[in-house]
């Protein structure tokens, strides 16, 4: 189908997704055979975590940590321990990244590094899913907000962002509120349960079906440049609470993309 999308898209041939073992309700390759049928003329595989042995590229993870929310440009010596846990953490990817918070473009451009030489063309989209949590600086209001996805070359999507970056209901921050400050601990333990299914949680069963929506705005933006949609319904809409996650990942009724978007890809599919 000629659209102005079409007219200006990228030509792919490979599309390659790298695994996080730590999030155990992730099915890669479910996630694989889903894109297999949207882009049947593209190369397609499932790889395990990128790994490196390199102090160098152990250092630069360790100081990719967001040290400060509010300013972007703290260069810091990271600490042997940071050092330590990193090596680790490359070595047993199993474990899962604990609430730290990292640069997305700075973790963009290390795992770039590590890379296979032979694909570094933008024929090749590379979709890494990694536990660490990530965000960006945001110029309008000068502090760093956690998130998702950060789309590029290579493309970044957050296993712990998924969870932490979207905001929940606004009841459940009030009656948070509510229950800290009368030190209602019984209360606060129930909270999840009270507002069960209304968020996504770490080993989530929806999981998989969440990142499908993630892996194909990775896709848009790598082909067009464009991973968001205004509708609510498509799954390329770019949410920001909990909710508008599950009405853009979960609702699907009769179909998963708006009309404009489902044109756009059924074209892909025959390209």
């Amino acid at each position: 189908m000629n659209t102005p999308e079409m007219a200006k898209r990228r030509l792919v041939s490979a599309i390659h997704l790298y695994s996080d073992p730590s999030s155990k309700t992730v099915d890669m390759q479910e996630i694989a055979r889903y894109l297999k049928e949207k882009f049947r003329a593209v190369y397609l595989d499932v790889r395990d975590p990128l790994f490196s042995e390199s102090k160098d590229i152990i250092r630069k993870f360790a100081s990719s940590k967001v040290r400060d929310i509010f300013n972007p440009d703290v260069i810091f010596e990271p600490l042997p321990g940071e050092i330590d846990f990193e090596r680790k953490f490359l070595s047993k990817p199993s474990l899962r990244m604990p609430g730290i918070l990292y640069d997305g473009y700075k973790l963009q451009d290390i795992f770039l590094e590590l890379l296979p030489e032979d694909e570094l063309t933008l024929e090749h989209i590379h979709i890494i899913f990694t536990s660490r949590l990530f965000g960006t600086f945001d110029e309008a209001d000068g502090r760093y907000h956690a998130c998702v996805g950060v789309y590029g070359f290579p493309s970044l999507i957050s296993t712990s962002g998924i969870v932490e970056a979207p905001a929940k209901p606004k009841e459940y921050y009030t009656l948070k509120q509510r229950y800290m400050a009368v030190g209602d601990i019984v209360s606060l333990e129930k909270l999840n349960e009270k507002f069960a299914g209304r968020f996504i949680g770490y080993d989530d069963s929806r999981l998989t079906e969440v990142m499908k929506g993630y892996v194909m705005q990775a896709i848009f933006y790598h082909i067009f440049g464009d991973p968001f949609c205004p509708e609510r319904n498509c799954r390329l809409f770019n949410a920001h609470w909990q909710e508008e996650v599950i009405a853009a990942q979960l609702a699907h009724r009769e179909k998963e993309f708006c009309d404009r978007h489902a044109n756009v890809l059924s074209g892909l599919g025959k390209a």
